[in-house]
């Protein structure tokens, strides 16, 4: 219970901080360098994640077409 106690103060002292550092030029500069560098690393997810996606439903298909083939083949 205690560590949980010390957690919660120390989010948020962290928070009462970071609002008082963002206030000056150098902690604003900081603060949006920061949500830069988080968006473009956000964006290189999404981007790596969606042409992940697309090698896989792209090897579901040929997979599916070779299933069908050897389907085919087995009937004749």
């Amino acid at each position: 219970m205690k560590g949980a106690l010390l957690l919660i103060a120390g989010v948020a002292i962290g928070f009462v901080v970071a609002h008082e550092v963002s206030k000056t030029d150098a902690g604003k500069k900081f603060f949006d360098d920061v949500d830069s560098k988080a968006k473009e690393f956000g964006d290189a997810v999404v981007t790596g994640y969606k042409a992940r996606e697309s090698e896989l439903r792209q090897a579901v298909a040929n997979a599916q077409d070779a299933i069908d083939d050897l389907a085919k083949r087995a009937k004749s």
